[in-house]
């Protein structure tokens, strides 16, 4: 006979599939006609748009560009500086094993190198290498049996588990669009160098709605017609809903950006500007914590019980960690003086991880990259390494751990010493997620087949063995906790000792002897 079981449904996000992949990405560029001859490069830079991603069976695909900005010394009499632009395209298939059509993907991407050789002074050879860390995701409804509605003598095992269940994925795209305004002295002439980061993100849960905020924060080299070199920093609003049904600001929610696209140009309408135009993907992910009340084992003194015991993997302990890091250091930079500070490039490269003691512990090297200009716009490069690592507590120690880690450079400020020293003040932004996996044995298809048969009721007495518990003595002789507990005025039944003596009320077959 089946028996009327009680069900709890228990959503599980599960990590199927990680991989870090380097992406190569070569191409030629002709110097456009309007363009002087280059003599060489000084620097280059980029932003990496990832605009489309397909899950495919045992691979991903991933189509996109790399907008490239490159600063030259032109082959003219006066060794100008000028700036050129270009789309450097890609497209690339990931073999990633145990990954399905129609699984959840989160990719997180960084612009690693990108460097530049001239061919000849029309002609430039870019090489650039892209990191992609992709995580595929699969969801899996499991109906968990929490109670037995026709139960009778049925003895159940139970404890309490605190877990991560799934509530909803979602996404949408955010356009965001501004115009930069610079010096009115300053006549635009050529754009040189952009960086953009994705900073100060928020995100608010109201009922059945996601709002997700955060900034572009752009800083632009840009060359004047009267052959100067200007800056503008900027942060561009990215604002956006995300609708999710049954979700409610307890739970815990994820959120993932992706530029898909950017467009940066000097403003046709409006003098002493620049255009920007941003496109974002932005998934989020929200849990909610739920304590399911999980039986880990039955049995029935009198009935002859039938069941099935599957495990699962499910997420537990799920945090979200944000902390700023503040880096102090001086540095010397040989020949720098007479020269100021262009640009500086911070690029954090964590180097190891390491996980003891109840904390993650970061070994990270700020590299950085110097612009430097001296009084006749002669422009050099300059790269230089700071060694640091961090710390975050009270992370409780597993096997099981799953952590992502993002760094972000919030603040950057140098400044020019006397004697070389270069005075280094960053402010860096520390997101860590992480959760455990933790093993459920559940049980399903519970049914009865028959009693049990002959049996006379008897009581013995029975030697506390070493790991025994009185849930395994119970059901080893077909007695109940609370007869035990009863029967030898026991006051907490998680307390017996090895060789302690107890009176077992049980159903014992006939003509069988007990070895006790």
């Amino acid at each position: 006979m089946v028996l009327d079981t009680v069900k709890e449904s228990l959503c599980v996000n599960k990590l199927v599939a990680t991989k870090k992949e380097m992406i190569l990405v070569e191409g030629d560029m002709i110097v456009p006609d309007s363009k002087p001859d280059i003599l060489n490069t000084i620097c280059t830079s980029g932003v990496v748009c990832i605009y489309k991603k397909e899950v495919l069976d045992e691979k991903i695909r991933l189509d996109g560009n790399i907008n490239t900005y490159i600063m030259y010394i032109a082959d003219d009499e006066n060794d100008k500086v000028r700036g050129i632009t270009t789309s450097l395209e890609f497209s690339e298939n990931i073999q990633i094993k145990n990954c399905k059509q129609g699984m959840n993907c989160r990719i997180d991407s960084n612009l690693k190198s990108i460097e530049t050789k001239v061919i000849n002074g029309r002609k430039v050879g870019i090489k650039a290498a892209i990191e992609v860390e992709i995580k595929i995701y699969s969801n899996e409804n499991i109906d968990i049996v929490n109670d037995i509605s026709n139960a009778g003598d049925i003895q159940m095992l139970r404890k309490d588990v605190k877990v991560n269940s799934l509530v909803g994925i979602g996404d949408t795209k955010i356009y965001a669009k501004d115009t930069i305004n610079i010096d009115s002295s300053n006549n635009l002439a050529e754009l040189l160098k952009v960086n953009l980061e994705i900073a100060n993100k928020d995100v608010k849960i109201s009922y059945n709605k996601i709002l997700t905020k955060a900034e572009a924060e752009l800083k632009i080299l840009y060359l004047t017609e009267d052959n100067t070199i200007g800056t503008v920093n900027a942060k561009i609003p990215i604002v956006g809903f995300i609708d999710i049904q049954n979700i409610n600001e307890d739970n815990i929610c994820e959120v993932n950006y992706e530029i898909k696209n950017i467009v940066i140009k000097p403003n046709s309408v409006e003098e002493h500007s620049i255009y920007i135009e941003v496109e974002m993907g932005v998934m989020a992910t929200v849990y909610e914590e739920k304590v399911i009340n999980l039986i880990q084992d039955l049995y029935s003194p009198t009935d002859n019980l039938e069941f099935n015991q599957k495990k699962i993997t499910t997420i537990i302990d799920k945090k979200n960690i944000n902390e700023i890091k503040q880096i102090k250091d001086n540095i010397i930079i040989e020949d720098i003086n007479n020269k100021t500070i262009c640009d500086v490039d911070v690029i954090p490269v964590i180097q190891n991880e390491n996980r003891s003691n109840n904390k993650f512990t970061y070994d990270v090297e700020l590299q950085l990259i110097f612009i430097l200009n001296n009084d006749n716009l002669q422009l050099e490069t300059r790269s230089e390494k700071i060694p640091f690592n961090f710390s975050i507590p009270d992370i409780e120690e597993s096997d099981n751990i799953e952590n992502n880690l993002q760094l972000q450079i919030l603040n950057k400020d140098f400044f020019i010493q006397d004697g070389g020293m270069v005075s280094v003040n960053i402010d860096l932004g520390i997101e860590l997620n992480f959760c455990k996996n933790s093993n459920l044995n559940v049980i399903d298809d519970i049914q009865t087949n028959g009693l049990r048969e002959d049996e006379d009721y008897s009581i013995l007495i029975y030697v506390v063995q070493k790991g025994d518990t009185l849930w395994n003595i119970a059901k080893k002789f077909g007695s109940t906790i609370q007869a035990i507990v009863s029967l030898n005025g026991i006051e907490d039944e998680n307390n017996i000792v090895q060789g302690q003596k107890l009176f077992i009320p049980h159903y014992l077959k006939r003509n069988v002897v007990e070895n006790v």
